[in-house]
């Protein structure tokens, strides 16, 4: 009937109906491809990209696939991977999209490391006029969290390479030093501006914040930073030490995390405890032989 209907020139668009393999393969591509275009810089269109996809899906709506691109963008995010930054994740997705996602990254992991590598290049801040960049906290969708760690190439752990990147973690604390600066500018603090203190630029990491800023009254602000070129809701790493300095000061502890940061960064903050405030998750362990008994 379908095709019948589509012989006959109607638009047939199936409403409530699961996706089949290959409309999932297709788009689950063609996401991939848009991913690798915009670690590359280069400029293109979402818009376009959806209606060639309608072209070869004939039963799915506009709506639907941008729908399922933000699934995608999901389901990426789960796995702790980079996602396009114009489709912002939405769970609740088929578990055959959640697989054919897996598949594409384990068997074309090198082409992602690839992406990856690009996405970390990209250093400078896109933007330093601070102007509307502090944003609300992004609200996470019920289910959203991942049930269980999936285990990935080390060269796709992009919260790892985010905290390893050098140059991306020294210019995004710069770049808030500077919103630290204008942010105290205006609300008639200049007196408190020449007291920020870039802490970890001066000693090092290990204090278990970044910078010493202050509130309009005079209080103490630690600032930590963590810095990304991915979206909102990228997961960053935190070190015990950052996680007990945040218990200790609480509510004057701020974890800045600054994200979009090569093309418009923005950011939130999250202040407080971290344990209150973030779902935090053991990486790693530090080993010591056991004592046997004789």
């Amino acid at each position: 009937m379908e095709r019948l209907l589509a012989e006959l020139g109607f638009e047939v668009v199936r409403v409530g109906q699961d996706w089949s393999a290959e409309e999932v393969e297709a788009v689950v591509h063609d996401y991939f491809d848009m991913l690798r275009l915009e670690s590359k810089g280069i400029l293109y269109s979402k818009a376009d990209h959806n209606e060639k996809l309608r072209q070869r899906l004939r039963a799915r709506s506009k709506g639907s696939v941008e729908m399922k691109h933000q699934n995608i963008s999901a389901a990426l995010d789960q796995l702790g991977l980079p996602y396009i930054a114009g489709y912002k994740p939405r769970a609740n997705y088929q578990e055959r999209l959640r697989q054919e996602v897996m598949n594409y990254v384990e068997r074309r992991h090198h082409e992602l490391a690839a992406v990856v590598d690009a996405i970390e290049e990209m250093t400078a801040p896109g933007d330093r006029l601070y102007r509307g960049v502090l944003v609300d906290v992004p609200t996470i969708e019920s289910g959203a969290q991942p049930a269980k760690r999936q285990r990935l190439p080390r060269r796709l752990d992009y919260a790892a390479r985010d905290e390893r990147n050098r140059a991306l973690g020294h210019n995004g604390e710069a770049w808030v030093v500077g919103f630290e600066r204008t942010r105290l500018a205006e609300v008639q603090c200049a007196h408190l501006i020449d007291k920020i203190d870039w802490v970890s630029n001066r000693l090092g990491d290990g204090a278990g914040y970044d910078i010493l800023s202050f509130e309009p009254d005079g209080i103490a602000r630690f600032i930590e930073v963590k810095t990304t070129n991915g979206g909102s809701l990228t997961p960053f790493v935190v070190s015990r030490n950052e996680v007990d300095f945040s218990e200790e000061t609480e509510d004057a502890f701020c974890l800045y995390r600054v994200f979009a940061f090569s093309r418009k960064p923005q950011l939130f903050i999250l202040r407080g405890a971290l344990s209150t405030t973030a779902q935090l998750e053991p990486l790693d362990y530090r080993a010591r032989l056991k004592a046997i008994s004789r």
